[in-house]
């Protein structure tokens, strides 16, 4: 499923009166969690599962090309953990 096929099933799901409108909540949704996660804060949808930041420690890694190694400078990444419901569902 892709983000068009999602606006569409709110759109039919939620009886809303416009597709755009769906568009609307599906992206404030998606920012919303962007920016969550931004501020380092986690989102937990009960059932559904957890979105959360983590942070990667800088390291040495070797280019694959030239076997030299390099410097990774330490990042943040954002993980998903599936719920319970999820996760039983899916089964």
């Amino acid at each position: 499923m892709k983000k068009d096929d999602l606006v569409e099933a709110l759109y039919k799901g939620a009886q809303l009166p416009t597709k755009k409108q769906a568009g609307e909540i599906v992206e404030w949704f998606f920012d919303t969690i962007t920016d969550t996660l931004k501020k380092g804060e986690e989102v937990g949808i009960t059932g559904f599962g957890t979105f959360k930041v983590m942070k990667r420690a800088a390291r040495v890694g070797r280019n694959p090309k030239t076997g030299e190694k390099i410097q990774i400078k330490a990042s943040n990444s954002p993980k998903f953990k599936a719920g319970s419901l999820l996760r039983a569902a899916v089964k």
